[in-house]
């Protein structure tokens, strides 16, 4: 299959290689050059803008960092909405609800399908293929694409209405995000009472509080204090507050929801975007006067 990726970041090249290791032919655009190169060196073929890559293929996907990106790709000068051959938009970043149906009736209104399609799984998952991949638009369009989307995870059909792929998003990524900073929270709790962290995720990851950030996140990247899951700060911000938007556009309560928020603009404010998300423990400690970390099973003050 002939398919166009925009957007090479820390997710979208691993998808944009695994797409071209499944033999479909990629168009690539991204505007640091060095990595279209990576990909041309697979067998990508370069492309000098989105309008460029929505002229040679079908189906464009695309892997981008905010709302206003997805936008000025979609539907902004030289964008896929100009393309010449394009026939669907696939978007594969977080966006919310909001901007998901903004896009689509944009998009419509050329007779462009809009599939939405943010995928959960970060880095580690998108290098793997075994992201969760959530889809919503017209089915016709989503079984056309879904071999290639099976390439990179596990594909969810979450229904046709516009934007309700980005709800379960927000959804799974509140609870992520809730996850690392009551794990973090309970942790530091257990290591100011002079308690050993690593013992206490071993018991944790064995008991009823084993979430994603006691199994993946703590061991991997907190206890060794290196910081390095590779999802930014900046990002994990803009998908709560994307979820404290769509619940207060429904009218629902949200006591734990908005304590959640809170925490996280704390941590962007004291840490800064660019920082790994797995850093939100570091405002935790600061207030509690220790550092949680596996060196010889200690934890100093």
């Amino acid at each position: 299959m002939d398919i166009g990726f925009i957007g090479l970041g820390n997710m979208g090249f691993p998808m944009a290689r695994r797409l071209i290791e499944a033999k479909h032919q990629l168009f690539v655009f991204d505007s640091r050059k060095e990595v279209m190169d990576r990909l041309v060196a697979l067998g990508a073929k370069a492309m000098s803008s989105p309008r460029d890559v929505a002229d040679r293929a079908e189906t464009v996907m695309a892997s981008l960092p905010s709302l206003q990106a997805s936008l000025d790709v979609a539907a902004g000068k030289d964008g896929v909405i100009e393309g010449k051959r394009v026939k669907r938009f696939v978007d594969l970043s977080t966006v919310g609800s909001q901007m998901a149906v903004r896009i689509h009736d944009i998009l419509a209104k050329r007779d462009l399908v809009q599939i939405d399609c943010p995928v959960s799984g970060g880095v580690g998952g998108a290098e793997k293929g075994t992201l969760a991949v959530m889809v919503s638009g017209p089915r016709a369009d989503f079984e056309a694409i879904k071999p290639a989307l099976e390439v990179i995870g596990k594909v969810f059909f979450i229904g046709e209405k516009p934007g309700s792929a980005q709800t379960m998003k927000l959804a799974n990524n509140f609870l992520s995000g809730t996850a690392i900073v009551a794990t973090s929270e309970a942790v530091v709790m257990g290591v100011k009472a002079g308690l050993d962290p690593s013992i206490m995720i071993d018991v944790i990851n064995s008991g009823s509080g084993m979430n994603t950030a006691s199994r993946d996140k703590f061991p991997r990247s907190i206890l060794p204090r290196s910081f390095d899951f590779g999802f930014a700060t900046g990002l994990m911000v803009k998908d709560i507050r994307l979820a404290l938007d769509e619940m207060k556009s429904l009218g629902l309560s949200m006591e734990v929801a908005e304590a959640v928020g809170r925490l996280w603009e704390t941590v962007i404010r004291e840490n800064g975007g660019d920082s790994d998300f797995t850093e939100a423990i570091k405002p935790i400690e600061k207030k509690a006067g220790v550092v949680v970390g596996r060196k010889s099973g200690i934890a100093g003050k």
